[in-house]
């Protein structure tokens, strides 16, 4: 794999306390498999790997108003977070979580839809930046990541999976989407995509 950190994008999908974390809304739907893929670990090494290599990193959350004035409930997953009440712009289980907190220089795009191109500027931003290759890393595999990396797909992009950085609710939905995916999207590991970035950053300074 080869990677040029100067157009490329990492992009971490819904890293929230209410989604990935222990006592989040969505807990009981994902945190299992978060924690025995790993899933954090992981994504904390990619972001490390990227930052250092200059790569451009976005951190796309979801979130709504207190009132829930923004939420179109047209699907089940969206219907969960209606009767949960969770995902409330202002709450603590709404923003990115410790471990990832992201830094001044990097993206970090609200959006109210599955997907992240949906009704927002994200096309815009990378294209601003000069980004070809996105690569993907979050939750969950079979909605937001690749509902998100197909819209990349159509739009152009070179779409790249982090598939051990990933996680659904089970492992048949996740292996499901990857195998889906892998259509579209190339679909890699961790330690190849920090090996990428690293041998870049290498031979530029050499």
């Amino acid at each position: 794999m080869e990677l040029d950190p100067r157009t490329t994008a990492l992009v971490a999908v819904h890293c929230q306390g209410d989604i990935v974390g222990p006592t989040g809304a969505f807990a009981d739907f994902f945190h299992q498999q978060v924690t025995e893929r790993k899933v954090i670990d992981h994504i904390a090494a990619l972001i490390t790997t990227a930052r250092t290599a200059r790569a451009t990193i976005v951190y796309t959350r979801v979130a709504w108003k207190p009132d829930f004035s923004d939420l179109d409930v047209n699907s089940p997953l969206l219907g969960i977070v209606a009767q949960s009440g969770c995902l409330k712009e202002g709450s603590e289980l709404a923003e990115i979580i410790e471990p990832l907190i992201p830094h001044d220089e990097d993206i970090v795009l609200t959006h109210q839809r599955i997907g992240a191109f949906a009704r927002t500027d994200l096309d815009t931003i990378l294209r601003s930046k000069g980004i070809t290759t996105v690569l993907f890393a979050g939750v969950a595999t079979n909605a937001s990541v690749e509902g998100t990396a197909r819209v990349a797909s159509d739009l152009g992009y070179r779409v790249v999976i982090v598939e051990d950085a990933c996680s659904a609710a089970t492992p048949t939905a996740h292996q499901a989407s990857i195998d889906s995916l892998s259509l579209l999207a190339d679909i890699s590991t961790v330690d190849e995509v920090r090996a990428a970035l690293t041998a870049r950053v290498t031979s530029t300074r050499t």
